[in-house]
C-alpha cells in the first residue's frame, strides 16, 4: 500500500474513533461549540485530503456531513435525536469505505442511501430506514456462507460497543420471528467457523511520543555498554557458563538496538515537502524558471540527524537557484532550456546517506573564486595559482568568503557555506562541492545514518585508545618500517602499486612517535582523500555508543566524540575529515590529490599508468587498473615448471614473465630480492619481474604514438622520456597463458 494512503488511513481511523466520542459526548451538551468545531474540522480534513487521493465516494458523502455539520455549527439548526442518528450513520459509512480502501477495492461503497438520509434531515424530512444488514452490501468471495435461518444482528465493533447499546435502547423492537430448530452444537461450529478479525491500519500502528523514543535508545546505549563489558570479561577467562551468558545478551542487545534504532528512522521526503514552495517562491521572486525533481525521498535517516540536516539542506537549495540557474534569457542565449533544473537525490553508500543538490546552472568559476580570495586576503596570487580546481571550490567553505556581486536579502553576505560544513560536520558527515562551468553545480552531503550508535574500530597510540568510524575505515595494513618510503620529506607506502600519504596518529596529536621496527596502517577515506594513519596498535572492532564531548575538548578539532569502552576506559573518537583537513597539506597534500581513485581524478579518456624501468634504461608503463599488488621477494622462490617460471603466492601458483626478457631488453643483474607486480587481466593472474618502480603517473591516450612493437601498443612522453605502453594481453601471450585460457599451464601442474 502507498505510505500516503497508509497515512491517510491511520489518522482517519483514529479520527472516526474520536468522531464516536464526540457525537455521543453532543447529545449531552448539544450546544458546545468546542464539540461542534472539533467533529465539524475532523469531516472536514476526511474530505479535503480523499479529494487530493482521488477517492470521490469518499469526498462526497464527507462534503453533505460537512453541510450538516455547519447548519448546527452556525447555530442554524439544533442537535436532536435524528440528527445525531444520521451523523452517526455517516461515521460508520465512513469507517465502511476507509476498509475497503485498505482491502484494495478503492471507495467503490454505495454512499447514496446516507447522502439521502442526510439530505432528508437537512430538509426537514423523515429520513428513509437504512438497509436490513443482510442487504447492505455484498458479502466477499472468501467470507463464510450466510446460514440459511435468520441470524441475529452482529455483533458491534469493539470500539462501538457503548453506541450499539444505545441505538439498540432506541430502535424499535423487532416484530416476533417464528423459532426454528436448533442445529446440533457440533454442527453449528462446523457450518459457522469463527470470523477472523483483521486488524486495520490504525490498530496496527501505535503514535509514540518522540521523548519516549529518545529515553529508549539512552537505555539501549547503555544496554550496549554492559554487553561490551560482558564480552571483554567472557573472553579473558574459561568459564563456559559466562561465555553463553555473554552471547545471548549481546543477540538480545543487538535485536533491541536494531529495533529502537528502526523506530526513529524516518524518510528524507519529510525533510524535502518543503522544497517544492521553497523553490517556487525564490525563482518567482528572482524572475526565474526553475524545475524540482526529488529522487530517493523514502531514505530513511535517524530523525534527530533529520532535524540537523534540515537548515544546511534548504540553505543549499536555495543557493542552487539563486547562484547556480541562470535567468531564462541567459539561458537562451547560451543553449539551454528557458526552464532551469535543480535536483535533490538521496541514496545510501557505504553506510551512510548521501544527499546531493544538483543543478543545470553556470556553474562555478574557479577563476572568479580565486580571484576573490586573492581580493579578501585569504589567499595570495602564488597560492591560487598552485591551487587545483578542487581546492578553489573549497575556499567557498570559509568564513565570510562570497563571490556575489551584490549584497541581496538572498545571498552575498558571507554566511552561509561555513556553517552548512560546520553543521553537517557537527553529526559526523561532510560537505563536498563538483562543478562543471556552463554545465551545472552539485553539492554532496555525507550524512552517517545515526548519532547514537556506530561500529567502529578501536586503537592505541601511545597509553591512549582511540575510535574510529567504521564508515571511514578502508583497510588495515601490516607492514614493516623497511617498506615505508618518503617523497621528499612526506612518508608514503606502495598499496598496490598506489602511493598511499601516511600520517602519524602520535604526531598528528602532538606526541613523540616510538621508534618502531613494524606498523599498522589504517587506511581511510575523507570525502575523496586516501591517506593512511599509523597506529601503535589495532584493539577491536565494536559498536560503540557516542557522547557529547565538552566545548573545550570539541575546539581542538580533532575529535568527533567520545565513547566507554568495555573495560570502562573512555576513548575519543577521532575525526576523520578534520584530521585531513589539517594534516594534509603541502607535499602530502599534493600525494594525496595524485593518488586519488582514477574514477575521481580522470576526466575524459585519461589513464593512470605505472612506470617501471627494465633493462637498457628503457621505460615501461603499465595500466595501473591491471596491477593488483606490488611485492618485493627473494630471488630463490622462483621455480621452474616444465619450461616456465613459477611462483608460489597466496595459495596459488602464478606464472612468472620477466620484462625485460619479454621485450626483448638487454637483461640487467638479478638481485637477491627481486621486485614482482602482480597483473590480473580478464581472469588470469601473472607475476612480472621488474627493475624498479618510477612513478604513477596519468597519460591522455590522444598523446601516443601509434608505434607498436611485440609486447607494446605504442608509446608516449612522460616526464621528457619515451615511455613504452605495455600490451598487458601480448605479455600473457608470451608467457604461455591467454585471458580465459589457463589450459597450458593447467597441464603442466597435472604432469608435477
Amino acid at each position: 500500500m502507498d505510505e500516503i494512503v497508509h497515512e491517510f488511513l491511520v489518522e482517519s481511523y483514529e479520527n472516526l474513533d474520536q468522531l464516536d466520542q464526540d457525537l455521543v459526548a453532543l447529545e449531552s451538551a448539544p450546544t458546545s461549540r468546542e464539540l461542534l468545531s472539533s467533529i465539524f474540522r475532523t469531516v472536514h480534513t476526511i474530505k479535503g485530503t480523499s479529494g487530493f487521493l482521488g477517492y470521490g465516494n469518499l469526498e462526497r458523502v464527507s462534503h453533505t456531513g460537512e453541510s450538516l455539520l455547519a447548519e448546527l455549527r452556525d447555530g442554524a439548526r439544533r442537535m436532536d435525536q435524528a440528527t445525531t442518528d444520521v451523523l452517526l450513520a455517516l461515521v460508520d459509512t465512513l469507517r465502511a469505505i476507509l476498509g475497503s480502501i485498505e482491502d484494495g477495492r478503492g471507495d467503490d461503497h454505495d454512499v447514496e442511501p446516507t447522502i439521502a438520509r442526510i439530505v432528508a434531515v437537512q430538509e426537514g424530512l423523515t429520513p428513509p430506514e437504512p438497509a436490513a444488514p443482510a442487504e447492505a452490501e455484498p458479502v466477499a468471495d472468501d467470507a463464510p456462507a450466510e446460514p440459511a435461518a435468520p441470524a441475529p444482528a452482529p455483533a458491534a465493533e469493539p470500539a462501538r460497543k457503548v453506541i450499539g447499546k444505545r441505538r439498540a435502547a432506541e430502535a424499535p423492537a423487532p416484530a416476533p420471528v417464528a423459532p426454528t430448530p436448533a442445529a446440533p452444537a457440533a454442527e453449528q461450529a462446523e457450518s459457522q467457523p469463527e470470523p477472523e478479525h483483521h486488524r486495520n491500519a490504525a490498530e496496527s500502528s501505535i503514535r509514540v511520543d518522540v521523548e519516549l523514543l529518545d529515553s529508549l535508545m539512552r537505555q539501549v546505549g547503555e544496554l550496549v555498554l554492559v554487553r561490551n563489558q560482558f564480552d571483554r570479561l567472557s573472553d579473558r577467562g574459561e568459564d563456559a557458563e559466562l561465555a553463553r551468558s555473554a552471547q545471548r545478551l549481546s543477540l538480545i542487545a543487538t535485536e533491541l538496538q536494531e529495533g529502537v534504532m528502526k523506530t526513529r528512522m524516518q524518510p528524507i521526503e519529510h525533510v524535502w515537502n518543503k522544497m517544492p514552495r521553497v523553490v517556487r517562491d525564490l525563482a518567482a521572486m528572482l524572475g526565474r524558471k526553475v524545475s524540482l525533481s526529488m529522487l530517493g525521498g523514502e531514505t530513511e535517516l535517524d530523525r534527530s540527524l533529520l532535524e540537523a540536516v534540515k537548515d544546511p539542506l534548504t540553505h543549499l537549495v536555495r543557493n542552487a537557484v539563486d547562484h547556480g540557474i541562470e535567468a531564462p534569457a541567459e539561458r537562451v542565449a547560451a543553449g539551454k532550456p528557458e526552464q532551469g533544473q535543480v535536483t535533490l537525490r538521496a541514496y545510501h553508500a557505504g553506510g551512510q546517506v548521501i544527499v546531493e543538490i544538483a543543478d543545470d546552472g553556470h556553474g562555478i568559476d574557479p577563476d572568479a573564486v580565486a580571484a576573490s580570495a586573492v581580493r579578501k586576503g585569504v589567499r595570495t596570487e602564488e597560492q591560487v595559482r598552485a591551487m587545483s580546481p578542487q581546492e578553489i571550490y573549497e575556499l567557498l567553505f570559509l568564513p565570510g568568503f562570497s563571490t556575489a556581486k551584490a549584497v541581496t536579502n538572498v545571498s552575498g553576505r558571507g554566511v552561509g557555506m561555513d556553517v552548512v560544513r560546520t553543521k553537517i560536520e557537527a553529526i559526523g558527515g561532510s560537505v563536498d562541492v563538483d562543478s562543471q562551468p556552463g554545465a551545472g553545480t552539485t553539492w554532496r552531503l555525507r550524512i552517517p545514518l545515526t548519532l547514537a550508535i556506530m561500529p567502529a574500530l578501536t586503537v592505541t597510540c601511545g597509553p591512549r585508545t582511540f575510535a574510529i568510524a567504521q564508515t571511514n575505515l578502508l583497510e588495515l595494513v601490516a607492514v614493516e618500517s623497511s617498506q615505508l618510503e618518503y617523497v621528499g620529506t612526506a612518508p608514503v607506502y606502495r598499496l598496490r602499486g598506489a602511493l598511499l600519504p601516511l600520517l602519524s596518529l602520535a604526531e598528528v596529536l602532538g606526541m613523540e612517535p616510538e621508534e618502531q621496527s613494524s606498523h599498522t596502517i589504517a587506511v581511510l577515506q575523507a570525502d575523496e582523500q586516501r591517506f593512511g594513519l599509523l597506529v601503535d596498535r589495532v584493539l577491536n572492532n565494536e559498536e560503540i555508543v557516542v557522547k557529547a564531548l565538552s566545548s573545550r575538548i570539541k575546539q581542538i578539532g580533532l575529535y568527533s566524540g567520545a565513547t566507554v569502552l568495555g573495560d570502562g576506559d573512555i576513548a575519543l573518537i577521532l575525526d576523520v575529515q578534520a584530521i585531513a583537513r589539517r594534516a594534509l597539506i603541502g607535499e602530502l597534500g599534493q600525494l594525496v590529490r595524485a593518488s586519488r581513485a582514477p574514477e575521481v581524478r580522470a576526466s575524459g579518456t585519461e589513464q593512470q599508468l605505472l612506470v617501471v624501468a627494465i633493462g637498457e634504461g628503457r621505460r615501461v608503463a603499465i595500466p595501473l587498473a591491471d596491477v593488483t599488488r606490488l611485492e618485493r621477494m627473494p630471488a630463490d622462490r622462483l621455480e621452474r615448471v616444465g619450461s616456465r617460471e613459477v611462483v608460489q603466492y597466496r595459495g596459488d601458483l602464478l606464472p612468472v614473465a620477466r620484462l625485460d626478457r619479454v621485450l626483448g631488453a638487454m637483461s640487467y643483474e638479478q638481485p637477491e630480492e627481486l621486485l614482482v607486480i602482480v597483473l590480473t587481466s580478464g581472469g588470469v593472474t601473472v607475476a612480472v619481474v621488474v627493475g624498479e618502480i618510477v612513478d604513477i603517473v596519468t597519460d591522455d591516450p590522444a598523446s601516443r604514438s601509434g608505434l607498436e612493437d611485440t609486447g607494446l601498443t605504442g608509446s608516449t612522453v612522460i616526464k621528457d622520456r619515451v615511455t613504452e605502453l605495455l600490451d598487458v594481453s601480448d605479455l600473457l601471450h608470451a608467457v604461455g597463458i591467454a585471458p580465459f585460457d589457463t589450459s597450458a599451464l593447467d597441464e603442466d601442474l597435472v604432469r608435477i
